[in-house]
């Protein structure tokens, strides 16, 4: 299963970016689909998530600026992030975790993207 993230870039602080992610292969169903972010000289953390039938989570850091959904037939999550700081400044990762099929069985899968590159900056 292979994740493709897109709609990172520059931004002014206060301004808001819409990041999305599509899932594609051999999907069964996915359980589960997240953003995290990882600025320069600093470790991956946790931003959002969404679970099958669950309530959205997210980190404190993002929470009433950023909103995360999903598009289940589309196996599509988004992140719509509003009043960004120079701090959300990071490389966004999409992460997926579900159920796909492989010569004819189904197996687990967690998966990550490629990262997009978001920058708040004057």
């Amino acid at each position: 299963v292979q994740l493709q993230a897109s709609g990172g870039g520059l931004v002014q602080p206060g301004g808001s970016l819409r990041l999305s992610c599509a899932a594609s292969g051999s999907i069964v169903s996915i359980n589960d689909m997240g953003w995290y972010r990882q600025a320069p000289g600093k470790q991956r953390e946790f931003v959002a998530a969404i679970i099958s039938g669950g309530t959205p989570t997210y980190a404190d850091i993002v929470k009433g600026r950023f909103a995360i959904s999903r598009d289940s037939p589309k196996n599509t999550v988004y992140l719509q992030m509003n009043n960004l700081k120079p701090e959300d400044t990071a490389v966004y990762y999409c992460n997926a975790g579900g159920v796909y099929r492989s010569s004819g069985s189904t197996l687990s899968f967690g998966s990550w993207g490629q990262g997009t590159l978001v920058t708040v900056s004057s």
